[in-house]
């Protein structure tokens, strides 16, 4: 800490302690005072910005304040027009000194402390890494507390925290890697296969009022119904923790005419004291027998729950919170008849034998008993356990180690042997304080610009998640990574590896938000339809769709507007989209009046950014404006209340928001806000379009006024649809890509976009311009920029 603030007071120091020099000063001050001072300076100031107390000095508080007033000059918005008409001389010259103001202290600070401060793994990368590591599939980051996201990025080292609270947890969750890592190493498979007929599966008291399948003609059947955890397959519930595949072979009962039965697939315990289910998949049975397979991790006690699950069925009515055997068919309801389970214990990833070559080499193992039981057979054990722990910790802290580091890891071992404790112990004993280190948890970057095994993990984590592999540090060592071609390589490489699919997934977790799918539930009275399967196959539709923007290097416009998506057939029949079959969420061509085109029309996106409720065009346009248009919107003044659409019906949002935004304080902001947000209006929090809003009079769904999307953009423009919105904003092709660039910086680097990033943001999207902005050349222009290899 000494050493930081003695670093930022050098930064003051050098920068003439934050003061602009006399003639850069006069100037600015000069400029402020005949443009600015009437508006902003003195006791009632617009936008709580009082220029007086800035006094032309230049601090890590108010760096963000000068950016916002360039900004604002820059684009013309300020001063206002109705106020003061500078000089175009006069602001272009305010703006040179002061961007050049802005340039230098940033680019000093930067040179003292880096771009990005010191960073931790996020709990999923260390989840990865220690997977990979330690050869275990056993999913970490749920034992792990919740983390924070900053600038929409769990990534970002300003965010991050440690607490002692996290380091208790960080130990605990290195424990339980170990103990699974050394258990399997020491012990052989633990795999296992069986197969269950209807008899096994169906309830054992066929006169018993239960939630389990009842036996029908042969076969384990559950009816449509709306009672929780009935479909609930105790036969299969798990005696250990651990990864479970299911196969069912099944049918439907009772078909629709239309289409199948839509059947989930989830897990838990399956009981009142523990309501939540995970999600392990979706099918679409139909009349002919059907096979299908899933994999989940199911905790001791946790068991299969198959069920129908789409909503727009008729669904059974049991009385009494149970399901009598018979029930169901009289009601003429559809239902599943599960013919056969094959239920298995799997493992992911390597097998126990390359667990052991992972942890130990070549050196044999006898095996007693279980884990600590085993013995590791060694006849020099000083000189293995040095030469293990070497290997080990190179591997964990992502580098070559000197003798120097690894000798305290290495002493901490033997000391441990010297007490006549076990030889596998001692090397676990080793392994355990190497994973409690900062080197492994941090990453170990230097100010300036990156050397090759930090670049590597750069590139590992952004792309993987997860620690270098083999390929990429032999690339780091032999010097050659930063090489163009071998660095395009080594990405492309990566993307094709099984893990790449990981990029997009993790990226837009976090990005657009898609970690939140949960987090409401739309109002089944007024947006009827809407269920598990739904919101899992929009969340698919929304991760395929970009990660086939990155497969086939499609346009960031895709990102806006687009001829396909992907659907299946219940997410198609939900979009009331035609000539979509399959459970298979696959590439489908839209047509015009499909209403649909890019990720912003797609369900995911747009129930995240709506309450289940209502919608807010003030809550869209900001999360439209600044995740895929890339304009920052300020929070709001304090002492500006926010709008609450009127859920009556009488009043409009619009009617609201324009007397709201007669302010001119909340005017300059909401220019840039509304036109997206209007353009979605016609879109319902579960992400279906409408003509009317809808609202609940007397407990009953009535239609509301006319939906109007049209709105001014901030040029002027205006636009009356959805469709013209579009148009407007995919003329602006490199703003889309300088966008997504800023995205995969601050995810990949762990620092938000800077001032001084600006010039090489823009050059980084131009090198993706003759491909269109191609997702896939803007991610590799994004790895070989000189932020991305810089500190």
């Amino acid at each position: 800490m000494i050493a930081r603030c003695a670093i930022l007071l050098l930064l003051s120091v050098q920068s003439g302690r934050g003061f602009a020099h006399s003639e850069t000063r006069e100037a600015m001050v000069g400029y402020l005072k005949a443009h600015c001072f009437d508006c902003h300076s003195g006791e009632v100031t617009e936008s709580g910005l009082d220029f007086l107390q800035l006094n032309g000095e230049l601090n890590t508080a108010n760096f963000e304040q000068w950016v916002h007033i360039v900004d604002r000059v820059r684009s013309g918005e300020m001063p206002p027009k109705d106020v003061s008409t500078p000089e175009i001389a006069d602001s272009d010259r305010f703006l040179d000194i002061t961007s050049n103001w802005l340039t230098e202290y940033q680019t000093h600070e930067h040179q003292m402390l880096g771009r990005v401060r010191a960073r931790r793994l996020t709990n999923l990368q260390l989840e990865r890494t220690l997977q990979d590591l330690l050869g275990i599939d056993i999913p970490l980051a749920m034992q792990m507390p919740e983390e924070p996201r900053t600038n929409g990025f769990a990534s970002v080292a300003s965010g991050q925290s440690i607490s002692h609270f996290q380091l208790r947890t960080h130990l605990s969750v290195i424990d339980a890697a170990l103990d699974e890592a050394f258990s399997r190493a020491a012990n052989d498979t633990d795999e296992w296969s069986r197969t269950l007929d209807a008899t096994k599966i169906v309830r054992t008291n066929a006169r018993r009022r239960c939630r389990e399948p009842e036996m029908l003609d042969g076969d384990a059947v559950v009816w449509a119904s709306t009672l929780i955890f009935y479909g609930r397959l105790p036969v299969t519930t798990a005696r250990e923790d651990g990864w479970y595949r299911i196969t069912l072979n099944a049918s439907a009962l009772n078909l629709p005419k239309e289409h199948g039965v839509w059947c989930s697939v989830r897990t838990g315990k399956c009981v009142s004291g523990s309501p939540m289910l995970a999600w392990a998949g979706a099918f679409e049975a139909t009349d002919q027998p059907g096979q299908w397979t899933f994999e989940a991790w199911l905790n001791k006690g946790d068991m299969f729950e198959i069920r129908p699950a789409d909503s727009t069925l008729k669904m059974a009515r049991f009385s009494g919170g149970q399901v009598g055997t018979g029930e169901g068919e009289p009601q003429n309801v559809a239902g599943l008849a599960i013919h056969k389970i094959q239920l298995e214990h799997i493992h992911k990833g390597p097998s126990n034998t390359d667990i052991r070559q992972l942890l130990f080499g070549e050196f044999p193992i006898a095996s007693k008993g279980r884990g600590r039981e085993a013995i590791l057979n060694s006849t020099a054990p000083r000189q293995d356990v040095t030469q293990l722990m070497s290997k080990f910790a190179e591997r964990a802290f992502r580098r070559p180690v000197p003798d120097d580091v690894i000798q305290p890891y290495v002493q901490l071992a033997l000391q441990h042997l010297e007490n006549n404790t076990p030889l596998l112990d001692a090397i676990r004993s080793g392994y355990r304080a190497i994973l409690c280190s900062p080197r492994f948890l941090y990453f170990q970057e230097e100010p300036g610009t990156l050397d090759d095994y930090a670049f590597a993990s750069r590139i590992s984590y952004l792309l993987w998640s997860s620690m270098p592999d083999e390929s990429l540090r032999l690339a780091a060592e032999s010097g050659t990574l930063k090489t163009p071609d071998i660095l395009r390589q080594q990405v492309e490489r990566m993307l094709r590896d099984p893990r790449g699919m990981n990029f997009v997934k993790d990226f837009s977790r976090e990005w657009l938000d898609l970690s939140l799918i949960d987090f409401t539930e739309p109002d089944r009275k007024l947006y009827s339809g809407f269920d598990v399967v739904v919101q899992e196959s929009m969340l698919q539709e929304t991760q395929s769709f970009l990660q086939e923007m990155v497969d086939q290097n499609l346009s960031v416009t895709n990102l806006i507007d687009s001829d396909f998506t992907f659907l299946n057939s219940r997410l198609a029949r939900y979009y009331k989209i035609s000539n979509v079959a399959g459970d298979r969420i696959r590439k489908t061509q839209l047509q015009k009046e499909d209403r649909r085109g890019g990720v912003l029309t797609q369900g995911a996106i747009l129930k995240v950014t709506a309450n289940g409720t209502t919608t807010s065009p003030v809550i869209r346009g900001v999360w439209i404006s600044e995740r895929l248009l890339g304009k920052e919107i300020p929070p709001p003044p304090t002492s500006v209340p926010a709008i609450e659409p009127d859920i009556r019906g009488a009043k409009t949002i619009r009617e609201m928001l324009a007397k709201h935004t007669s302010d001119t304080s909340c005017a300059s902001c909401h220019k840039n806000i509304d036109p997206p947000g209007f353009a979605l209006e016609n879109y319902d929090p579960s992400g279906r379009w409408r003509d009317k809003y809808l609202k609940l009079a007397g407990g009953r769904r009535t239609a509301g006024s006319k939906i109007d999307p049209s709105h001014q953009m901030p040029d002027g423009t205006t636009f009356d649809t959805l469709r013209e919105f579009q148009s407007l904003i995919t003329q602006d092709k490199k703003a889309l890509a300088k966008n997504v660039v800023r995205q995969m910086i601050t995810y990949g680097t762990g620092a938000p976009c800077t001032f001084i990033d600006r010039i090489e943001i823009d050059e980084i999207a131009d090198r993706a311009e003759d491909s269109d902005y191609g997702m896939r050349s803007l991610l590799h222009a994004v790895v070989k920029s000189k932020i991305m290899q810089t500190k």
